[in-house]
């Protein structure tokens, strides 16, 4: 709902206007719409982007019954919003659906324009790495092996 409702103010406040800049040139807020990916690649897929962001929801809602990792959660509710609100764009925007533009707004020195769902995006994907990488379970915690007591003897 964030990223959708500052791509609403995005275009009602940015169109038809020079980019507005900020924190001395750190920040500059400039409209564009992308029909590509991250990075403006694969202008030319806007479709297939579409199908690919709309198996990315279904897999995470699908997976999410089997959460029970607050990281995980948190990691896939940020793709799964991110991958949600760019998804809005590429139904409903211009020029129609599956092939809609998504309402890029914010830009940062040597960076390429982004939105709110980016962000989500690129920090549930670092989380997700991060949780890999330390062998966090999606089903929460792996068990800890059962330790005898110290008045058991093995057979």
């Amino acid at each position: 709902m964030l990223d959708v409702t500052t791509k609403v103010v995005a275009v009602a406040t940015l169109s038809d206007r020079p980019p507005i800049r900020l924190l001395g040139g750190l920040l500059t807020l400039r409209l564009i719409r992308n029909a590509g990916a991250a990075f403006g690649i694969a202008t030319g897929l806007t479709v297939v982007l579409t199908l690919v962001a709309l198996g990315v929801v279904i897999a995470i809602l699908r997976t999410a019954a089997r959460l029970r990792s607050v990281w995980w959660a948190t990691a896939l509710g940020l793709l799964l919003g991110g991958a949600a609100g760019n998804l809005v764009d590429r139904l409903l925007r211009s020029p129609g659906p599956l092939r809609g533009h998504v309402v890029d707004w914010i830009e940062l020195p040597h960076w390429p324009v982004f939105n709110v769902a980016d962000m989500a995006i690129v920090c549930g994907g670092l989380l997700s790495m991060l949780l890999a990488v330390r062998g966090v379970q999606i089903e929460g915690a792996p068990p800890s092996p059962k330790r005898a007591k110290p008045d058991e003897t093995r057979e």
